[in-house]
């Protein structure tokens, strides 16, 4: 089956906007051209002048399924993705069972290939259980379908484990990705142990809590010869240590999250659980570090660490209730509108962030608009203006922090392997 898009337009390698036509053929970017002739063989898609972006890339997902559907699935949860222009996702293992032997890893692949709309790499787990104490079976979980090892919601705490799990990843081309949080520093925190902990009363998780284990985990990649990825970086000391890292040669990677990108403990507006996530908001001088960062290349891509939970859940207060925020389908006209429309950063920028960026840290096929790459493409309207409204959201959380925040620059179309899987207005599945 082929499909012609016509009228798009596209961001070429120097930064210019120029027009597009793109034919797709048996899930493939067969051509992209200026023109391309309808010789009425093909299924056309007029895209009315919008942007086309390769799909975007989130390494960093939370589907909830098995065991937190109340929460998320993965059904809802890659409808979600592909309403905010993701093709690919990656799915964090803290679900319930685990993905941490072969037979539920397998278990996992195939609900996926059942009820997933978009492509989800799934992680398997570094330990069993996530408990920290026994390392899995990394040989059978990569032969059946793991795209990398990472314990995330948990940081693994026995440096001795994590010595071996990364030799034991390197000898399999492997990345070990870390939620990087020491232990014996939370402090029964809720929020960051700052100007906002102080004034409410709460215990704060300290910014070395996250550094001290970046620093650790830098220095037994180094030794273990394996990529060594950061989960969503937060603080400044944790972006100073990982630029040290990269100048010294060290194959490191690190992520940033929109959220802590646009805001910081100074935005929360008293204690709403909606702004609690882990790593929490930071100081200002934080954010600022995270910007400078990403723009210098210290941090390598934007990932959302979409985190569902229900709205019970998150009734429970700040000190109580868990932490994470969805991000799925508002990610890029947040992004969009608070940086790129202001200035600070350039559109080329935030795309290679969300597509190229990702792709190349992790070696994906996806993530790339040429020809010869896979079909997986993101139509975005870039003068569409709406306001962030969670009941409109596919996803069954609810949780955001930037209810009321108006936005430009919305996804409208979403195209995995050759296939319609979302179009505003209505669903493809």
């Amino acid at each position: 089956m082929k499909t012609l898009l016509k009228n798009g337009k596209w961001l070429n390698s120097e930064g210019e906007m120029k027009k597009v036509d793109i034919l797709i053929e048996d899930k493939t970017i067969k051509s992209i051209a200026s023109n391309i002739e309808d010789n009425g063989n093909e299924e056309v898609i007029d895209l009315e002048g919008n942007l086309v972006s390769a799909g975007f890339i989130d390494v960093h997902v939370h589907l909830r399924e098995p065991g937190g559907e109340k929460k998320e699935t993965i059904e809802t949860g890659t409808l979600a993705a592909a309403k905010g222009g993701f093709t690919t996702i990656c799915a964090m293992p803290n679900t319930r069972p685990t993905p941490d032997t072969k037979e539920q890893l397998e278990w996992l692949t195939n609900r996926i290939e059942e009820t997933a709309s978009v492509r989800v790499l799934p992680y398997a787990c570094i330990t069993t259980r996530q408990l920290g104490l026994e390392l899995t079976n990394f040989a059978e979980l990569k032969e059946a379908g793991a795209f990398a090892f990472t314990d995330d919601g948990v940081g693994v705490q026995d440096a001795s484990k994590m010595l071996e799990a990364m030799k034991q990843a390197a000898a399999l081309d492997m990345a070990i990705v870390a939620h990087c949080e020491e232990n014996t520093l939370i402090n029964k925190g809720s929020v960051h142990e700052g100007e906002f902990s102080k004034e409410h009363g709460l215990n704060g998780i300290p910014s070395v809590c996250e550094s001290v284990h970046i620093a650790r985990d830098i220095l037994l990649a180094e030794a273990a010869g394996c990529h060594y990825h950061v989960c969503h970086i937060s603080t400044k000391e944790s972006v100073r240590v990982v630029r040290d890292a990269k100048r010294a040669g060290i194959r490191v990677t690190a992520e940033v999250s929109p959220h802590h990108l646009l805001l910081c403990e100074d935005d929360i507006p008293g204690l709403d659980p909606n702004f609690k996530m882990n790593p929490p908001l930071r100081g200002k001088a934080d954010q600022e570090a995270l910007i400078e960062g990403l723009l210098d290349g210290t941090i390598d891509f934007i990932a959302t660490d979409h985190a569902p939970h229900t709205a019970d859940e998150k009734a429970e207060g700040m000190e109580k209730a868990p932490f994470g925020i969805v991000g799925l389908e508002t990610a890029f006209p947040l992004l969009y509108t608070n940086f790129v429309e202001t200035g600070e950063f350039t559109l080329k920028q935030l795309l290679e962030w969300l597509t190229v960026k990702p792709s190349e840290v992790f070696k994906l096929q996806s993530g790339q608009l040429k020809e010869g790459a896979p079909a997986d493409l993101t139509i975005i309207d870039m003068n569409s203006i709406s306001t962030i409204n969670p009941e409109s959201f596919l996803s069954k959380g609810k949780n955001t922090p930037f209810t009321g925040w108006e936005c430009k620059g919305w996804p409208v179309m979403t195209i995995v392997e050759g296939k319609l899987v979302w179009q505003k207005g209505s669903v493809q599945v």
